[in-house]
């Protein structure tokens, strides 16, 4: 199973997950590029990401379970397109195949306008961000991004070129008419997140006709985050064949 993060995430977000299904599966959960420990590049759309994650592939030699959320969803949906012989099935969470207007450009550039000079403990960062991003549990988020070594604080986050190609984050690229992923497709939706919804239905079901939606109530945006047993209580069953409970037709 490989899992992929959502943007300005890291496979930390995953670990939890992954000791969780680890007695059965194993979990790679990769940096994807400008996040984590991965290496900064100078582009960061959808086909340099899936390219990324197709060398993965191809080097374990079989097809896996790929599960990706948010960004890391759209960059795992363009891998299914382009090479379904690699992926055995597919989880999409909280995230759909088209162009969305949220503000994770607010947040990257309030990241970016913090004075980390001087810094030697993560409060005093979370202090700095609290008027420009109010939300504890979304400052919390972005603070795991956040390195203090030998006295010198900096951001693991490519900040400048993910704002910069955050209108292309935020889109889904064109996919020719003809490309399709006809294998076991997931789509995991929280409750209370506007990210995906039945209208997108028929997009949806062009590019995966088997897709199938679940929706996990009391859910935001960090659907694992938030409720992870609801979670793996849909994840697991459908990792192993069976069919995910409370999912329908999307």
């Amino acid at each position: 199973m490989v899992v992929l993060h959502g943007l300005l995430g890291s496979g930390r977000n995953w670990m939890t997950v992954a000791r969780r299904l680890s007695g059965d599966h194993l979990v790679l959960a990769p940096d994807l590029r400008n996040h984590g420990s991965s290496p900064w590049a100078e582009s960061t759309t959808y086909a340099a990401m899936a390219w990324d994650v197709l060398a993965l592939l191809e080097q374990r030699g079989r097809p896996v379970a790929l599960v990706g959320h948010s960004m890391g969803g759209k960059t795992a949906m363009v891998v299914a397109l382009r090479r379904p012989d690699l992926v055995e099935r597919l989880v999409v969470v909280d995230v759909a195949p088209v162009t969305y207007a949220h503000g994770f450009g607010d947040y990257a550039r309030a990241m970016q306008g913090v004075d980390l000079s001087g810094v030697t403990r993560r409060a005093e960062v979370d202090v700095a961000l609290a008027s420009a991003v109010p939300d504890p549990g979304v400052r919390a988020f972005l603070l795991q991004n956040l390195v203090v070594e030998a006295g010198v604080a900096r951001w693991r986050a490519n900040l400048t070129a993910l704002e910069r190609d955050m209108a292309t984050i935020s889109s889904f690229p064109s996919i020719p008419p003809d490309r399709r992923f006809d294998g076991p497709t997931l789509f995991v939706a929280g409750g209370e997140s506007d990210y995906v919804h039945r209208d997108q239905a028929p997009l949806v079901r062009t590019l995966f006709p088997a897709a199938q939606l679940a929706v996990i109530p009391a859910a935001g945006h960090w659907v694992h985050a938030e409720r992870l047993d609801d979670f793996l209580a849909v994840l697991v069953p459908f990792l192993v064949g069976d069919a995910a409970p409370t999912a329908s037709a999307f």
